[in-house]
């Protein structure tokens, strides 16, 4: 069987081989009468700009352009390289600003969305009118065929991740909640995070064909 071959193109967001989880060194602290998680040698770049903790990756060197070098691990998300694009809206894959004349656009399965939703939440950054099609190749979880999401706005919503407590035997995992949890919400303080997630405004739903022919100038 032949290896899959590395395209030319590598998603900015995309983890390379070598880059693994780092030791969490993880301790949840009453502060104000509340509990708190916190690294023991926490950084101040180790939480996002809601405060959220993060959770932490290790790095691979950069090429000459400011990219990640390394094998591509093409179901897996750098959590802060996905951090850092969502929270600015750049572009997943050339980091580049995201916003389009028609709006942002964002990607989802073929099947992953109802027509009849008015918003819709999203863990996958934008991409920029450059790389539509581009990111509509790469990305196994788009199959080829995505649905394309149109959109004026779209706010923070929230994070997933990982919910810690406290026992007997210190810091343990309490639940991985498969929907995000809202910035905001009671739990957070203690809450571990690994990828933004956006809602999406009223999104306009189209093929990758109908929105480059609304964005010919962009990409000519």
């Amino acid at each position: 069987m032949r290896n899959r071959p590395t395209p030319s193109v590598i998603p900015f967001v995309t983890q390379r081989a070598g880059e693994d989880a780092a030791p969490d060194n993880l301790v949840i602290i009453k502060t104000n009468g509340r509990l708190r998680l916190y690294y023991l040698d926490e950084d101040p770049r180790d939480r996002d700009l809601r405060g959220v903790l993060w959770a932490r990756c290790s790095f691979n060197p950069v090429d000459e352009n400011q990219m990640p070098t390394g094998e591509p691990q093409w179901r897996e998300m750098h959590p802060y390289r996905q951090m850092v694009t969502m929270q600015s809206m750049r572009c997943q894959i050339c980091t580049q600003p995201a916003r389009t004349r028609a709006g942002y656009v964002f990607l989802a399965g073929p099947k992953d969305v109802d027509p009849e939703e008015t918003e819709r939440h999203t863990n996958q950054p934008p991409v920029c009118a450059r790389h539509v099609r581009t990111a509509a190749a790469l990305c196994p979880y788009l199959a080829g065929e995505p649905t394309v999401l149109l959109t004026q706005a779209a706010p923070l919503y929230g994070v997933l991740g990982t919910l810690y407590g406290l026992d007997g035997d210190g810091v343990r995992v309490v639940a991985k909640p498969a929907a995000p949890m809202p910035y905001g919400h009671a739990n957070l303080p203690t809450f571990l995070a690994s990828q933004q997630v956006r809602r999406l405004k009223s999104p306009r739903l189209l093929t990758v064909d109908e929105l480059l022919h609304v964005l010919r100038d962009d990409v000519a």
